[in-house]
């Protein structure tokens, strides 16, 4: 084992459920249910989802909205929220532990680099990274294996000597199809979207080492 490659939203920060939030009360306050299926439409990468929150919600409405603004409060309530956000429990303790034994370190994200860089730079976690690939490198995003095998490439390790944190449907599809061990983290929301095709599942990064890694590996 030589390189971890981890996830960003939902996996170090989580930035998920507070969005989610947010467009629950929105619908809610349109007297609209708002599943969490419904959102796993769009977790972990535009993949090959097409849902957007504004349209679902004016089709079941029935009438125009103004979707601009909507999004633009959506968008501000979820980001102030997010601030609150503290980086995800074992997080710290697993970054350090791979620094320590000198594992290469990479973010293979399907979010734009303007947000996980400045999220990153915020936590003070950016360089303990040196790779970070986001949705800006590659042409599709998760479940394709595009980013996962940029990161490969950036870090110069084979498949087999990395291993992927994900907490998403879509990233673990990604990791599956790039060949690269997979271990599921889900958060509230993931876990009820089905992580069952991750090598590994925990329930925190707190309950994984890097030498029982290793030994999954047989490296």
């Amino acid at each position: 084992m030589k390189a971890l490659i981890f996830d960003f939203d939902g996996l170090i920060l989580d930035t998920e459920t507070p969005e989610m939030q947010v467009w629950q009360d929105i619908y809610t306050r349109h007297g609209q249910p708002f599943s969490v299926q419904t959102w796993g439409q769009i977790v972990g990468g535009a993949g090959n989802s097409d849902f957007e929150p504004t349209s679902h919600l004016e089709n079941l409405l029935g009438h125009p909205i103004d979707r601009k603004a909507m999004n633009q409060l959506a968008r501000q309530l979820s980001d102030e929220a997010i601030l609150l956000q503290p980086v995800l429990s074992g997080v710290m303790n697993l970054l350090e532990a791979a620094k320590n034994k000198s594992y290469e370190l990479a973010i293979a994200s399907s979010s734009p680099h303007i947000w996980v860089d400045n999220h990153l730079k915020r936590l003070g976690l950016f360089d303990y990274f040196e790779a970070i690939l986001c949705a800006d490198d590659v042409t599709r995003t998760k479940p394709d294996p595009g980013l996962f095998l940029a990161a490969l490439r950036a870090l110069r390790v084979h498949a087999g000597e990395a291993v992927v944190f994900e907490d998403s449907p879509n990233g673990i599809l990604a990791a599956n199809a790039a060949g690269i061990f997979t271990v599921a983290v889900p958060n509230l929301l993931t876990a009820q979207l089905g992580v069952d095709k991750a090598d590994l599942v925990l329930s925190s990064l707190d309950d994984v080492s890097l030498d029982y890694l290793k030994t999954r590996l047989q490296y």
